[in-house]
């Protein structure tokens, strides 16, 4: 028996070592559902796994890495990439990039990996799950339904919910997930304005280059953008003031586009109407104001979170290192960054 041990993890010591070496410094979600798969074609050294300290673990592998896979919650620092000499490729699942030092990244001529367009749907559908619930107050109601107040107090006047026909929306950002959240938005009636770094010809939203300009127009605001140093805190006090006391704010693109502390205040001092949040400014940390708003719906950064996104997630992952490593076209590369 202990001969046919020592043969059996003989055997996966090879198999590992034969396999092309990828770098994971933290486990992202993919992991959790599709570990076991991804480990059948790639040999991950799990750098959170060692006690080292990381850029010791980095130093012992620095030769030899030539692909990362990130978590989109680590960063990938410009120290990070010079401590790694051989590395190609990064890829990432996450939907932004702000996480990665592009201009290091740029300058090693390092190959960067995204998930392209697989999340816009499954992030479109929570937009408007957020906006349904706050305009309908379904979470609301069901905190009502379970805590026994609907038959404990029957004089209670349960707050009126809106339509959402006929409503002003403004997007943030009409890229592949705008552009989703403006066709299921369409469906309900709702008349579509946008703001984006630049008009976009082809498309018959009206559009608005001033972000409180447009504001000022709608009844709901739309965050789908990706973080920059130019979105950072882009939905300021005077952004949500203009939307005046009926406005609702969504955003699934990234908590620091929206000046937290100010949305916070505003929605405490009844300045907006309420807020549906899948991002946060200082995650996992939400502020206490939101968690006591009934008029707030939380989520906790879960929009692409779906069994069937996953396991397409887990085959492009598989798909593109398979290709850096045969030399063979990138499936999803990032282009002009």
């Amino acid at each position: 028996m202990e001969n046919h041990n020592h043969e059996a993890k003989a055997n996966q010591n090879y198999l590992c070592n034969s396999l092309p070496e990828v770098l994971v410094l933290e486990p992202p979600p993919v992991f959790k559902f599709h570990g076991d798969q991804l480990s059948k074609r790639f040999h991950f050294l799990k750098a959170w796994e060692s006690p080292l300290p990381l850029h010791q673990y980095l130093t012992i592998h620095s030769q030899s890495v030539q692909a990362l896979l990130s978590s989109g919650r680590n960063p990938i620092t410009s120290e990070i990439i010079q401590l790694l000499p051989s590395l190609g490729i990064i890829v990432t699942p996450s939907a932004g990039l702000n996480h990665i030092d592009l201009q290091e990244c740029r300058r090693r001529q390092i190959s960067i990996v995204t998930a392209g367009t697989l999340y816009s749907e499954d992030v479109a559908d929570l937009a408007v799950g957020l906006l349904i619930d706050v305009f309908k107050k379904i979470s609301t109601a069901d905190r009502y339904v379970r805590h026994g107040l609907w038959a404990s107090q029957p004089d209670y006047q349960f707050p009126l919910g809106s339509k959402l026909g006929g409503k002003q929306v403004g997007i943030v950002g009409l890229g592949s997930i705008g552009l989703n959240v403006a066709k299921r938005l369409e469906a309900f009636g709702c008349n579509i304005l946008y703001n984006s770094r630049q008009k976009r010809p082809s498309i018959p939203y009206p559009y608005y280059s001033d972000v409180c300009d447009l504001a000022a127009l709608c009844d709901v605001l739309i965050i789908c953008c990706g973080l920059t140093d130019e979105t950072r805190h882009m939905i300021n006090k005077e952004v949500l003031l203009a939307m005046g006391k009926e406005g609702v704010i969504i955003n699934v693109g990234r908590g620091p586009i929206i000046d937290e502390k100010e949305m916070v205040g505003c929605l405490v001092q009844g300045e907006i109407a309420g807020a549906g949040l899948d991002v946060f400014e200082n995650e996992p940390c939400v502020p206490k104001e939101l968690v006591q708003l009934d008029n707030v719906v939380l989520s906790p950064h879960k929009a692409v979170h779906s069994e069937e996104t996953l396991m397409a997630l887990c085959d492009l992952v598989v798909g593109n290192f398979e290709a850096f490593f045969s030399k063979k076209p990138l499936l999803t590369p990032l282009v002009d960054y």
